[in-house]
């Protein structure tokens, strides 16, 4: 008697073993994560030069920038907003990633044909600019993300892909210290504009390489989108009205706030403790180099082992609840023994977490909002919102500074903060995962594979506002 025995395909098991993938999932996965690769190398090969330009004047001065950043991330939401209701969606990301590229021609050629100009000012614009750059270039990015993966694969894969912008970030300072005196720091900023220009490459290829989602009604609100001729319409302040009035946006909103007023308060408690080790603007920017690197060895440990076996088993609440605990513990250790290195520990902790763990779990929050609002409303989250949390975080611990107060009372103000910020985690977590439920349920007999990269057909209004 013959037996016939069926292959067995080996490569999709193992990928879906290893890397938690389907085959047909790779490639987008891959380009997604060059893009991000390219994108957070061009951020890092500028990053220790920022700090330590913004310190040239004082660490109050810094406090100053942090408003004037906030000021003008909120007069560029607008505008951003104006692109992506009257441009395609490829071409409001062209448009974004041109305009930075145009300024680092701009800073290059200001650095090599009128170098007698470069002093404090410039120096301090230099550090408002970069600081917008560094949140809409992140921002544009997972925004494109959340608009082309459904949430399931954002749960399974986006720790995978921030492993790309974690080699980034690694690779960035590296190649810093390793054309820096060959090429000059002026021609880094070229170098950089080249990085831009292939995450911008990177863009275009995925959204070639997943399929769009199935085009939806556009009277109703769902995580689907149309295809890319379509624009996305609006108005440029639809974003803002969003988040107020979404609970689950304004949700967001808090979590990010509280995120980065803590982290903001561990940022100007490093600078304090630097200053007090050296006034030599060289030797800041190594240490500030030194922190940067081991902090993202950190972050890639923490993705490649860690990150999605945490939001598999557990969900995104206890993913983002990781942070504020985190956080909590270590200001408790640096107000028992106050040193130097536990504060390096502190904030390598809370980066590491907040880019390991956390950023793929916020990011994943925003697959299951409408596409306006995927756009818009991250804008004004990720930039406005992220950097008021900077400004509420610098003048807070400035003000613990000018009256003089101890350690004591840094700790007496974070730990209730990270009370509620871990309520709020667990909060969110389940908001996504009500909302995953509303927008799936009817299309969960025809995608009970998971292979598709759409959500399904479209739901209905009632149901998608419930899920608000």
């Amino acid at each position: 008697m013959s037996r016939t025995t069926t292959p067995v395909p080996r490569r999709p098991r193992m990928l879906q073993a290893l890397l938690n993938l389907r085959r047909e999932e790779v490639g987008p996965v891959l380009i997604a994560a060059l893009f991000f690769f390219f994108v957070l190398t061009a951020l890092m090969l500028l990053r220790p030069a920022r700090d330590a330009l913004g310190m040239e004047r004082g660490i109050e001065s810094i406090r100053w920038l942090f408003i004037g950043t906030a000021v003008f991330t909120l007069a560029v939401n607008p505008l951003f907003g104006w692109l992506v209701s009257r441009l395609r969606r490829l071409q409001f990301i062209g448009t974004t990633y041109g305009f930075f590229v145009l300024s680092l021609v701009g800073f290059w050629a200001l650095l090599m044909f009128a170098p007698d100009s470069v002093g404090q000012r410039s120096g301090q614009v230099f550090f408002v600019w970069y600081s917008v750059f560094n949140l809409f270039a992140t921002m544009v990015f997972w925004a494109l993300l959340a608009d082309r993966f459904t949430s399931d694969q954002g749960k399974r894969f986006f720790a995978l892909i921030s492993v790309g912008g974690t080699l980034g970030a690694i690779f960035g300072p590296w190649l810093t210290s390793q054309l820096a005196r060959p090429l000059g720091t002026p021609n880094l900023l070229l170098v950089a504009c080249g990085f831009l220009l292939l995450a911008l490459a990177m863009a275009w290829l995925l959204v070639r390489a997943a399929p769009d989602r199935a085009p939806s009604d556009t009277s109703v609100e769902t995580t689907g989108f149309a295809s890319e001729g379509e624009r996305i319409g609006g108005s440029a302040w639809s974003g803002l009205r969003a988040v107020f009035r979404s609970p689950y946006l304004t949700g967001i909103a808090g979590y990010i706030l509280l995120m980065t007023v803590v982290a903001t308060l561990v940022y100007f408690t490093r600078l304090q403790m630097v200053a007090q080790v050296t006034d030599d603007t060289d030797a800041r920017t190594a240490i500030f180099g030194n922190i940067d690197m081991w902090t993202q060895v950190a972050v890639l440990v923490l993705q490649l082992t860690l990150t999605g076996n945490i939001i598999k088993r557990f969900g995104l609440g206890v993913a983002l609840a990781i942070l504020p605990a985190a956080t909590a513990l270590g200001f408790i250790g640096l107000a028992v023994y106050g040193s130097f290195v536990v504060l390096i520990l502190l904030e390598a902790t809370n980066r590491a977490v907040q880019r390991g763990i956390t950023r793929p779990a916020r990011e994943a929050l925003f697959t299951v909002v409408s596409r306006e609002e995927k756009y818009k409303a991250k804008a004004f989250i990720d930039t406005f919102i992220y950097r008021a949390g900077d400004v509420v975080g610098a003048q807070t611990e400035g003000a613990f500074g000018r009256l003089g107060l101890a350690m004591g009372a840094l700790i007496g103000a974070v730990l209730p903060l990270a009370l509620i910020w871990v309520a709020l985690a667990i909060w969110l977590g389940r908001a996504q995962a009500r909302r995953v439920e509303q927008l799936t349920a009817p299309a969960a007999p025809a995608a009970s594979d998971g292979a598709q990269f759409g959500p399904g057909p479209p739901v209905a209004r009632a149901r998608t506002r419930a899920a608000r």
